[in-house]
């Protein structure tokens, strides 16, 4: 087993981006998740999850349990320890400085050296007191949809918002993979070619994980843009294809992931970094076989007047998503709405559906169909 430290403030997201990479994901308390398995590789291209450590044990959020926990625990490794402690959104009120000193010293105790700077092991201490709620709701995305029919989801899958349950937990654990922390090097506005509204890396690492992004995979994004969401699937090893209707947009895009993908190194996840083609071509009638990607991701055109030269917005998107259903048995749309009675009537299931608040007049949702 092993327990995941999350980032961000929807747990349910971040979870859905660690199935990626565990298995088993399930939410113990605000920012913990326990897995039952994981990828360490993927782990590394993960955005909303910053830590996995091999589980020792776990108990309530107290100095005092953990360490009576440490003191107990089954340790089978031997070597230089570090500490390392985090009070997640400060919930917990304890102190980190004083964890890492307690439980170092119980590992000196049984028969460790302490080294802070290269260990051999390094001892993670997660903290989290308040609610969970680990049942995913699709309610709040289909109310959003005035055409969508609630009718057509699984009950199991729609459900009222949980008040959640009050927890009060610490989870120790072996670090055995952490996310590589680099998005803010590929911020929108520092890639050679920019345009306004340009999906940050972070969102487009997650929604490129979620779609099934990794080495041996090829990812579609039909409606490509400045290619923000092809780098990140790139640089965890997918092999990525790109349309645009633009011309403008195309030759953008072939700059960018020429930029970040041309590159014999390894990416910073340590993937090798994935081939690309970029092409104009109308995201409704797509030059591809049938079965022949893995997964679509899209970023929709915003707003119901949006001009786009050759469809409605509604024709556009109703045509994309057939598309994708086409091609690809997995796709993700990212959109300032829901566009869930489009995706069911393309043949979609809706698996799972989040909100993402950008700022004061836009939100973002994400719908992953199946």
């Amino acid at each position: 087993m092993y327990f995941l430290e999350l980032g961000g403030e929807d747990d349910r997201f971040a979870r859905r981006e660690a199935a990626s990479a565990a298995a088993d994901v399930r939410t113990v308390a605000p920012g913990i998740a326990i897995v039952r398995s994981i990828v360490p590789e993927r782990v590394r291209g993960l955005a909303y999850t910053h830590r996995a450590s091999e589980l020792l044990g776990r108990t309530d959020a107290t100095l005092e349990s953990a360490r009576a926990l440490l003191e107990t625990a089954s340790i089978d490794r031997d070597g230089s320890v570090a500490v390392r402690a985090t009070d997640i959104h400060g919930s917990s009120g304890v102190s980190a400085p004083a964890v890492e000193r307690t439980l170092g010293q119980v590992l000196v105790d049984r028969g460790f050296s302490v080294d802070l700077d290269d260990p051999d092991h390094v001892l993670r201490a997660a903290f989290s007191v308040g609610e969970i709620d680990d049942v995913d709701d699709l309610e709040p995305i289909l109310a959003s949809d005035s055409r969508a029919d609630s009718t057509s989801v699984p009950a199991n899958d729609v459900g009222a918002t949980a008040r959640g349950e009050q927890v009060s937990i610490c989870a120790l654990g072996w670090l055995t993979a952490e996310s590589v922390r680099d998005f803010g090097s590929r911020a929108p506005t520092d890639k050679p070619f920019f345009q306004p509204g340009s999906m940050d890396p972070l969102l487009a690492r997650a929604v490129a994980n979620i779609a099934g992004a990794h080495e041996g995979r090829r990812i579609l994004d039909p409606m490509c843009g400045t290619g923000g969401v092809l780098v990140e699937a790139g640089l965890v090893g997918a092999d990525v294809v790109g349309t645009d209707a633009q011309e403008k947009m195309v030759r953008g895009a072939r700059q960018n992931l020429e930029h970040f993908l041309d590159d014999s190194a390894e990416s910073p996840t340590g993937a090798t970094r994935g081939s690309w083609h970029v092409g104009r071509g109308d995201a409704t009638r797509l030059p591809l076989a049938e079965d022949s990607i893995d997964g679509v991701v899209f970023d929709a055109p915003y707003g119901r007047q949006s001009k786009i030269e050759t469809h409605r917005l509604e024709d556009l998107v109703s045509g994309a998503l057939s598309e994708a259903r086409r091609v690809a048995s997995r796709a993700v749309v990212v959109a300032d709405r829901s566009w869930a009675s489009e995706a069911r009537a393309a043949g979609w299931e809706l698996e799972s559906a989040f909100e993402r608040r950008v700022h004061r007049s836009l939100t973002r949702y994400v719908l992953v169909l199946e």
